[in-house]
């Protein structure tokens, strides 16, 4: 994104880069790029914020003047008081289809069901799990020859291309929700 973001490709700006995890090397790169960044607690859950670190992420947010939050490797569920302060304005990535292979092992799990598709999803956050409503989905072919490592590749190759376009369209007013349905024009 901020290759992206960089090149003009991604007409933002990158206020700031928050991270859950205090060592991350998104905090490190974005340190690297001179750009604003900032870890920030997760609180007492593995899985999610809790309230005490939700209205911290609330906060910094608002002390940058964020107009659109992009997730991306943020493995936590995202609660209320930051859904309710940013409504359908906080977009995430998936490295599979949704709604099939939910989770942090989206790739893995895919790869080894068998399936001969997965791909990359780009969705605006709910409060669940991999369950917003879907803006963007991009198709990777599972070849006979892969491997974990080679579909990752794939995966990641696709989502560097469809995370910028899909946060494009919305930056231009492009999506709307209809309930679980997005419209794109």
């Amino acid at each position: 994104i901020a290759d992206a973001v960089a090149t003009g490709r991604v007409p933002v700006e990158i206020a700031l880069v928050l991270g859950d995890v205090e060592t991350s090397g998104i905090l490190e790169q974005a340190r690297r790029r001179n750009l604003p960044a900032r870890f920030v607690a997760p609180g007492k859950f593995r899985t999610k914020l809790d309230e005490d670190a939700e209205q911290a992420y609330v906060g910094a947010l608002r002390e940058a003047n964020i107009d659109l939050v992009v997730l991306a490797g943020f493995m936590r569920i995202v609660g209320n008081t930051l859904l309710d302060r940013f409504p359908n304005k906080i977009l995430n990535i998936h490295p599979a289809l949704l709604p099939s292979f939910k989770g942090v092992q989206g790739i893995q799990d895919a790869f080894e069901y068998g399936t001969k598709i997965t791909g990359v999803t780009v969705h605006f956050v709910d409060n669940k799990m991999d369950h917003g409503p879907i803006i963007a989905q991009g198709i990777v072919k599972i070849e006979d020859a892969d491997t974990l490592e080679s579909l990752e590749k794939k995966i990641h190759r696709l989502e560097h291309k469809l995370y910028p376009e899909t946060i494009n369209l919305v930056v231009e007013g492009k999506v709307k929700i209809d309930g679980r349905k997005v419209k794109i024009f």
